[in-house]
């Protein structure tokens, strides 16, 4: 018994520890953020995604591109973590959370190798990131929602380097009037929900043919050809329940056994739709927004009564609706009152790229808006949809917080000169990790230099002269190639950006730090068909398509 091997993990599990699963780690980061890394700033470069089905998506947004990458190492998915929980959270700077992560995990990996433990890494970066956030915190300026031509500026900052940067400004002033038309003040306090905001897609036309609609916008078109078109001052009704005969809840048989009596019968379905008709009528309403079903008798009833109505509208739809003409939601026929209807301008039916869609506009106080996307092709108005979707958010975020600080690399040279004081404050080997977490920092000021084809050692030197000098908003303009007050030249981000990108990038690169040892379950054993991917320098020996390095 002495010399039997005791088996712990499965045949054929892949364990990696210590040094060597710190590097897997940090090289799998560091080749995640190196991917997006080309994308960053104004002059950022695109990528062009084919996925299995051979579907395209083209962009430069790093939430879309590492979505769309098959990533299968498990290090380099907490990198795509990372840029996912800045697109939920904020919708932009979603680049520079990886790039940065990779970075950190950069820089951790030359301490490690000067002998400093990971542990010590990780608690110098939480101590820098707490700094870091309280120096952004200090640079940050209020933003009111009253200042229209600041807030188009961040929109207009956001848009830089997207595909829609022809059309920026445009876009830019649409996102600002949709983001303040919504906006809901309680206790003193603004709260943005872009759900409230609908994007309609529409290929054809040109970019700039896009538009606000103080309203909504449905995908769908009147029922019956017999309607009007067009309705002026109209009163919506919006209901929940199908305008036709309910079916028993209970098995039940009729019988009927004379034609009269099959015509009475049928008399009396006509009569009972007639009244659920009668009832809309009644109502005041001159349309009608069904979620459900209309029978085709009603529709010829409505139709006759004057009455443009839509069925089969989604719930989102409806409560979009609801919101922007004041109506509300009806379940039950037989409580509706005038109070219940909506009100809205005009309510017609337009050809749009080919489809019939129906607009609701002249509303009192909509709060919900409709943003109408034109573009030449698919791809043109996805990727301006991309674009108008990360300027939304951000201007959402700088109402809902009203603090901006400057863009094109500035708060980073700005935060890294803070934190190489801080280090000198510091006692022990955590001055070691905060002095290289200022060092990681500024790598968004180098790439934006290195993507806009500039010298990044002679502007990072430029930059943190400027600083120094107590410039504190000096950031880079990768289209003068010289460092300029950002601040004058209008490139603004939410403060909410910046911090958001320090603590998710800190929390990820500490747990990659933090781990010695991979243990990797092997799949089943491949069979003879799936001798393709078989590992280098197994091809032809037979039947060992499945055994462990090591065993031959």
């Amino acid at each position: 018994m002495a010399g039997q091997p005791i088996f712990i993990l499965k045949e054929g599990s892949k364990r990696t520890r210590g040094r060597d699963a710190q590097s897997n780690n940090i090289m799998a980061a560091k080749a995640v953020a190196e991917a997006v890394r080309t994308t960053l700033g104004p002059k950022g470069m695109d990528k062009m995604l084919v996925d299995a089905m051979g579907d395209v998506v083209i962009t430069n947004d790093g939430a879309t591109i590492l979505k769309e990458m098959d990533i299968e190492h498990p290090a380099a998915k907490m990198v795509v973590e990372v840029s996912k929980t800045q697109d939920d959270e904020v919708g932009d700077g979603t680049t520079s959370a990886a790039v940065v992560a990779g970075e950190l995990l950069k820089k951790a990996e030359d301490l490690i190798e000067q002998e400093i433990h990971p542990t010590i890494i990780a608690s110098g970066y939480r101590l820098a990131a707490e700094k870091a956030v309280e120096v952004l915190n200090s640079l940050a300026m209020n933003v009111d929602m009253s200042n229209h031509d600041l807030l188009v500026s961040i929109a207009e900052t956001a848009m830089t380097g997207k595909g829609a940067e022809a059309s920026k400004r445009l876009l830019s002033e649409i996102a600002v009037d949709a983001v303040t038309s919504v906006v809901d003040t309680n206790e003193k306090k603004k709260t943005v929900d872009k759900d409230n905001i609908s994007v309609v897609k529409k290929v054809g036309g040109r970019v700039e043919d896009s538009e606000l609609i103080k309203g909504m916008i449905i995908d769908k078109e009147r029922i019956h050809s017999n309607m009007p078109e067009k309705v002026k001052d109209a009163k919506l009704l919006l209901l929940n329940s199908a305008i036709e005969l309910k079916d028993t809840e209970v098995d039940a048989e009729i019988s009927i056994t004379s034609p009269d009596q099959l015509q009475s019968f049928l008399d009396q379905e006509e009569q009972m739709l007639k009244k659920i008709v009668q009832k809309v009528i009644g109502s005041g309403a001159n349309v009608v927004f069904c979620q459900k079903g209309i029978e085709d008798l009603a529709q010829h009833y409505l139709a006759k009564a004057g009455i443009f109505a839509i069925r089969r509208v989604k719930k989102s739809d409806m409560e979009k609706l609801a919101r922007a003409t004041g109506g509300k939601l009806i379940t039950n026929m037989d409580e509706v009152t005038s109070e219940d209807l909506g009100y809205a301008g005009l309510v017609e039916e337009k050809k749009v790229g080919g489809d019939n869609m129906t607009f609701v506009t002249g509303c009192n106080n909509p709060k919900a808006v409709t943003i109408l996307l034109r573009g030449g092709t698919e791809h043109v108005v996805d990727s301006i949809d991309s674009a108008l979707e990360d300027a939304l958010r951000v201007v959402g975020v700088a109402i809902e917080d009203e603090k901006l600080v400057a863009g094109g690399g500035s708060p980073e040279v700005e935060v890294a000169l803070r934190l190489q004081e801080y280090a000198a404050t510091l006692e022990g080997r955590e001055q070691l990790a905060v002095k290289a977490y200022a060092e990681a920092l500024e790598v968004i000021p180098r790439t934006l230099a290195e993507n806009a084809g500039l010298d990044p050692i002679d502007m990072l030197m430029e930059l943190r002269s400027q600083h120094e000098k107590g410039m504190k908003t000096a950031g880079l303009d990768v289209y003068e190639g010289k460092v300029v007050d950002m601040w004058k030249n209008f490139v603004v981000e939410p403060l909410r950006v910046k911090t958001q990108v320090i603590n998710a990038a800190t929390e990820s690169a500490v747990m990659i730090l933090r781990i010695d040892d991979i243990i990797a379950s092997t799949r089943a054993a491949p069979g003879p068909e799936d001798m393709g991917g078989m590992p280098p320098g197994m091809g032809g020996m037979p039947g060992m398509g499945g055994m462990p390095p090591g065993m031959m």
